[in-house]
């Protein structure tokens, strides 16, 4: 590998470079140097693992090794809560236990399998009764180690691992019975589970758990040093020697004296008994110290592949637990012998590569993918290997994979921007003619609100929720297939994923350089581009206008040039520092409206590299380092999310960032240190370093044409989708129409209820409902995609007051929407419904005249994960003089609230009334969610779209 450096960005070269820049003479500012590398240096002592362990960041401080199968940490949280996700929050002050898998940084919570939890006296099985305070004073943490004190026992605790087996030693300090308690209950759900006792000293453990992934398999065998006596319980058996069911949990117990210990190693697998013996052979004796110095061992072999040098002992220790924290996953999910259990819930065997599991996709693949394509070419390759296994038995690419299952969680499809950065770095060790095929299968699916993007290339909020970001993001990820299809040859699929790759500018504002939602054909309206909503995937508008990596030169042109397009930016990071609309837990570290809490910003400082202010990148960059990244608690500004907060530290203070996964390019700023080396293999290593101290963290300057290098391609442009302009969707008499686009010299077609296309010369008048077909045109035939939009005439001239307040996000157009005759589907997230929280719905309908009523539907919606219920109950009132108001019927619901499923229900009352003017419906709230509910406490939502009077 050689390493080519210009003034705007670094080439990681894996086999070969262009003559071209090798005989570049633009080598300024960073030197290459090719060393010796040795691993004599102690780099975890570095790590502190209780960084980002308090605030949001969701980490664990237990003990694991590298891409480790096992997370060995306490559990502090067992309720699924936000700030538990990974079971552990600095916090808390009572430990439920030790268990053996943990997520890192993740915003859902899920693991905590095999929990054991030392205590004394005759335990019982209740969580409240074995668990333990505890005090930061008599906590420990280093790499792949940690110790507590348990207060309530006075027992001490020191837990090390290998890849596979977790290693305890627990010190009894008092005499007495010492049990050791293992609840298979503990934290998510348990489906099934199965505990053999062996023999003495050994049990073997079965636990089948739904949580984030449905369906999750673990296999455990649990060997102790001493001989033990286990009791427990099973729901559906309980033996002597075998327990098992939906609730077992047991307890192994022994005498012991004061300052006694007991060891215990647990080997897991994802197969079997069979395969979790033969892991146990990684900790072949009881010798812990020996243990944990292997596992010193290995992380300083991993971490010794980047070494900086400071003073600054507060600087090290958060770059190298940065580091640590980005080899915390993907895990290794196979078995000594490569056995692994696929997405088909089938065991397989990898026999070329090695297999992994925990893939945060829409995370990992902006900052901590580039980052192992340096340090981890291997890994790499295995990534993407796995990634080609589940396509083949789960039938589509990773989106977040967990556990061997799909939880479809955040959006796009980024395993492809993992494979096209590889290709594009020459990476080798996998199948890139299968990688393309198994690319272009997951983005010619027809979820997800793929079928509408193919169709007119944007997708809209009828379509589907998050449209903007899904939209951008599908763009970029197509982008990446098209370099595929480059290198292997395919120009029809280049030309092809090139166009879809353009998406974006059907979605893009020309008047407010925003990234808006499109509904009907047009803009969605009213607009704010600091509103969090369902448009957007955990942020606003501004949080996502900037996200066109593929096309960095177009989206500064669509701006109207660097000049104005350096100006948006300054306008993003110094606006006021707060958001509206849903308040969202994931959007935090604002410097104006930029959030680098959150993944989709973090690229954003670099842009002014684009437009030759390297000066603004380093002083936003610099900015980061030193304020959102501590050696406290607290350290981490948002979710570490599987390594990616770590990755973009990692990358920005030695002083590179790859804002465009599937170019070889690297943008650069100024390091954060002043020498770095990177390993490049076990022997040799690069070594970067400033000629001259005094620019250190200043900026190095850009060369624009080197800098766009890598973003060159030979493509036909599209015509962005024109705009439909229309007051409404609904209206009663007639509506105006016209047509608006980008591009100002096309012209617009337009097709009326199926009729032969024509072209718009005038605008248009609606009498009745009505679908519009149209696109536009350059002349040349050249066209945009055909879009189409539908107006309806309102069955007829009521009018509505509605005396609740909805929440701003569920407007569904406003009040007139509740009359418009159009229906909300069970995807509420498209915009169709109004929402109520924490008051009862109350409206009163005018019908303009006395007249005979023969029924009254009212339309609700329940999601109660979403916290959206049923009301308890529907009434209905009608008046003549908007004074009096008699009632006529009440409709109880009978939805059950548990239902884990979106349900629509219409509330019908088939009261007939010989005359009445106004009616009034009152739809009364849940109230305080239950105590079942995982939002117990909180405020229910009433949901409601339509209200039908006949």
């Amino acid at each position: 590998m050689k390493r080519i450096q210009t003034y705007g960005c670094v080439f990681f070269i894996f086999e070969k470079t262009t003559q071209k820049l090798m005989n570049s003479n633009r080598f300024l500012f960073l030197i290459l140097l090719i060393s010796q590398f040795t691993f004599s240096q102690d780099f975890a002592k570095h790590v502190n693992p209780f960084i980002g362990t308090d605030g949001h960041g969701h980490t664990f401080p237990g003990a694991t090794l590298p891409y480790g199968m096992v997370q060995l940490s306490p559990d502090t949280r067992v309720d699924g809560s936000w700030d538990g996700c990974s079971g552990y929050h600095y916090s808390d002050k009572i430990i439920y236990g030790f268990s053996h898998t943990h997520l890192n940084g993740t915003g859902c919570s899920d693991y905590g399998d095999i929990m054991l939890m030392p205590t004394m006296g005759e335990s019982t099985f209740n969580p409240k009764e074995y668990s333990s305070e505890f005090r930061h004073i008599n906590e420990k943490a280093s790499a792949g180690f940690y110790a507590v004190k348990l207060d309530k026992h006075n027992i001490d605790v020191r837990l090390t691992s290998s890849t596979r087996v977790g290693f305890h030693e627990y010190t009894f300090n008092n005499a007495g019975e010492a049990d050791i308690v293992m609840d298979l209950n503990h934290r998510d759900k348990l489906l099934y589970g199965e505990v053999n006792v062996v023999d003495d000293k050994t049990i073997e453990v079965f636990r089948r758990s739904e949580a984030w992934a449905k369906d999750q398999y673990i296999y455990a065998r649990i060997e102790f040093n001493v001989p033990v006596k286990v009791s427990g319980y099973g729901n559906e058996k309980n033996e002597a020697k075998y327990f098992s069911g939906t609730k077992v949990v047991i307890k192994a117990s022994k005498q012991v004296k004061k300052s006694e210990k007991i060891l215990v190693k647990v080997a897991l697998s994802p197969t079997s008994y069979e395969g979790a013996k033969l892991n146990m052979s990684e900790i072949k004796q009881w010798d812990f110290e020996k243990v944990k110095k292997d596992a010193e061992a290995a992380w300083n072999k991993e971490l010794s592949k980047i070494e900086v040098t400071s003073k600054d002992k507060d600087k090290l220790a958060v770059f190298y637990t940065a580091l640590y924290h980005t080899m915390m996953q993907p895990n290794i999910a196979e078995d000594l012998d490569g056995k692994y259990r696929g997405r088909d819930n089938k065991i397989h065997v990898a026999d070329t590569f090695d297999y992994y599991s925990v893939f945060s996709l829409w995370d990992t693949f902006r900052g901590a993918h580039p980052l192992y394509t340096l340090i981890d070419k291997k890994r790499t390759a295995d990534y993407i290997n796995t990634f080609l296994k589940q396509y083949e038995q789960g039938g589509r690419l990773p989106v977040w994979e967990l556990a061997s299952n799909e939880t479809d969680c955040m959006i796009g499809y980024h395993s492809v921007s993992v494979i096209a950065d590889a290709m594009v770095k020459g990476i080798k060790g996998f199948d890139y003619e299968k990688a393309f095929e198994a690319s272009k299968h997951s983005a010619m699916l027809d979820h997800l609100g793929l079928d509408a993007y193919k169709m007119n290339g944007f997708i809209s909020m009828d379509d589907e929720h998050e449209s903007v970001s899904k939209t951008v993001e599908y763009a970029y990820d197509d982008w990446c297939i098209a370099q595929m299809a480059a290198i292997l040859g395919y120009s029809n699929d280049y030309a092809y994923f090139m166009k879809r790759s353009q998406s974006w500018k059907n979605i893009f504002d020309w008047e407010t350089g925003f990234m808006r939602p499109k509904k009907n054909g047009g803009w969605d309206k009213p607009f704010d581009p600091r509103e969090v909503n369902n448009n957007y995937t955990e942020g606003n508008s501004w949080q996502y206008s900037f996200f066109v990596p593929q096309d960095i030169q177009g989206l500064i042109a669509a701006h109207g040039g660097a000049e104005k397009f350096e100006a948006k930016l300054d306008e993003m990071f110094n606006s006021e520092s707060k958001t509206t609309g849903r308040e969202q837990v994931d959007v935090t570290g604002l410097i104006g409206q930029y959030a680098h809490g959150n993944e989709p910003s973090h690229h954003m400082a670099y842009l002014y590299n684009y437009v030759g202010k390297p000066e603004k990148t380093a002083a936003k960059v610099n900015y980061i380092l030193d304020n959102f990244y501590k050696n406290t608690p607290d350290g981490l500004i948002g979710n570490e999310d599987c390594g990616q907060m770590s990755a973009w530290y990692v990358l920005s203070s030695i002083g590179v960032y790859q804002v465009t996964p599937g170019v070889s390019c690297f943008t650069i700023t100024a390091p954060l240190f002043e020498n770095v080396k990177v390993r490049l293999n076990d022997k040799n290593s690069a070594k970067l370093s400033l000629y001259d101290n005094p620019y250190k963290r200043k900026f190095v300057k850009p060369d624009l044409e080197t800098l766009f290098d890598g973003y060159v391609n030979n493509y036909k442009e599209i015509i962005p989708a024109p705009v439909i302009q229309a007051e409404s969707k609904a209206f009663k008499e007639k509506l105006n129409v016209s047509f608006d686009s980008f591009d100002k010299d096309v012209e617009y077609f337009y097709s009326i209820n199926n009729s032969k296309f024509k072209m718009f010369d005038k605008e248009l008048v609606l009498t009745e409902s009505t679908k519009i077909k149209f696109y536009s045109s350059n002349g040349f035939e050249k066209t945009s995609d055909t879009i189409s939009a539908e107006f309806f005439k309102k069955p007829n001239n009521y009018t509505i007051n509605i005396k609740s307040k909805y929440n701003p996000q569920y407007h569904a157009g406003g009040s007139e929407g509740l009359l418009d005759g159009i229906f909300g589907s069970e995807n509420w997230r498209k915009g169709d419904w109004q929402g109520y929280q924490n008051q009862d719905f109350e409206c009163v309908i005018d019908r303009q005249a006395s007249l005979p009523l023969s029924s009254i539907s009212a339309n609700f919606l329940q999601d109660q994960r979403s916290w959206i219920l049923m009301p308890t109950q529907v009434e209905f009132y009608v008046s003549n003089d908007n004074v009096n108001f008699e009632l006529i019927d009440t409709i109880s619901n009978d939805v059950d609230p548990k239902i884990d499923k979106n349900v629509l229900k219409s509330f019908d009352c088939s009261k007939k009334v010989a005359s009445a003017r106004y009616v009034k419906v009152v739809a009364k709230n849940f109230g305080k969610l239950p105590y079942w509910h995982q939002g117990a406490g909180g405020d229910a939502f009433i949901f409601i779209d339509e209200i039908t009077i006949k």
